[in-house]
């Protein structure tokens, strides 16, 4: 294959030089480990390296499938799992093989879960006012004192404040991190170690609080990031085929149908976006569009589509293809998907 219309569609593309790009400039605004890349918005090994290569150590896990794919690929020297688990043997393993594997633990059954599955390190997961996992700030120094007594090393703490990472406009996004990013100090003031961790792509630039930012979607983005105003640039597209354009009736407004639907895109955050088009709605296999010059998309055309959520849409496809003006540069597995 060495164009883009040698693919099997749909197919997830991603721009190697719009990739570089926002590599280079997370990179110049969170150097070495200020950044902890978080791999769930691409589940890419080989984009991992690239992260990596750039000067990032450490990285950001949400699942076991993940911490075991990045272990296996030569990536484990400091894995964050920021996320609770109740059976963690299989994190003790790949502890035990020499990777270095940190958990996020919120309450006494996940900490019994991390001693007794032989995991060695934790940070203490803190709720800072979005409702998902998380102890309330009050409670952080007892369980890192519960994590002691069990022989676990307590790194230091973590809180998302995913709830505000597209927050408009960006002085309230500003204002509220503040709020939340005292919640999590006054938690750490109590439970003590090196690392503050927190934040995503939408408030990499705005936590100055956090020693590491945990920003994933920023390498590849998504429309929903670029709505929120942040630095990066769309490097992520799911390369469609025009499959029909038949719609419409004398005088009336036509439409256009490619391959890529609900099974190929992320749709959490709403509809894809196609440049020059309008998208009216995806189905299971379809993407429905009104071009805005009528007659200028055909049967066969390629378009692409660009998904609102990185994260799911990646998931999705067994492989990206990094590609430059239409040309196929490789092929990467989306390795880490699963569980």
């Amino acid at each position: 294959m060495s164009t883009i219309h040698d693919l099997v569609t749909p197919a997830l593309l991603v721009e190697a030089g719009a990739l570089e790009a926002n590599l280079a400039t997370m990179a110049a605004a969170r150097p070495g480990d200020r950044l902890r890349p978080h791999v769930k918005a691409h589940k890419c090994t080989a984009l991992a390296a690239r992260q990596r290569a750039v000067g990032h150590p450490g990285f950001t896990c949400a699942t076991i499938r993940e911490v075991e794919g990045m272990v296996a690929a030569g990536l484990g020297g400091d894995l964050l799992l920021a996320n609770e688990v109740l059976d963690a043997r299989r994190l003790g393993a790949v502890v035990e093989r020499g990777a270095r594997v940190s958990v996020a633990v919120d309450s006494v059954q996940t900490i019994a879960a991390a001693a007794e599955g032989g995991v060695r390190e934790v940070l203490i997961d803190v709720n800072v006012g979005m409702p998902r996992c998380g102890c309330q700030p009050e409670r952080a120094g007892a369980l890192a004192d519960l994590a002691r007594e069990r022989g676990l090393r307590v790194r230091g703490v973590m809180g998302y404040e995913g709830h505000l990472q597209m927050l408009n406009p960006v002085d309230d996004r500003a204002r509220y991190t503040e709020d939340a990013m005292k919640l999590l100090l006054e938690a750490h003031a109590d439970v003590g170690g090196e690392l503050v961790s927190a934040g995503g792509t939408g408030t990499h630039a705005l936590n100055t609080w956090a020693t590491e930012i945990q920003a994933g979607s920023y390498a590849l983005m998504d429309t929903a990031y670029t709505a929120a105003g942040v630095p990066f640039e769309q490097a992520l597209s799911v390369l469609g085929t025009v499959i029909s354009a038949t719609g419409g009736s004398a005088g009336g407004e036509g439409w256009v149908v490619a391959n890529a639907g609900l099974k190929a895109l992320g749709m959490d955050h709403g509809n894809p976006s196609i440049p020059g088009a309008t998208v009216w709605f995806c189905s299971d296999e379809h993407v429905v569009f009104a071009p805005e010059q009528p007659g200028s998309v055909r049967v066969g055309d390629r378009v692409r589509v660009l998904p609102a959520h990185v994260d799911p849409t990646v998931a999705m496809h067994e492989a990206m293809y990094l590609v430059d003006r239409g040309q196929v540069l490789e092929r990467w597995p989306v390795d880490l998907r699963g569980w």
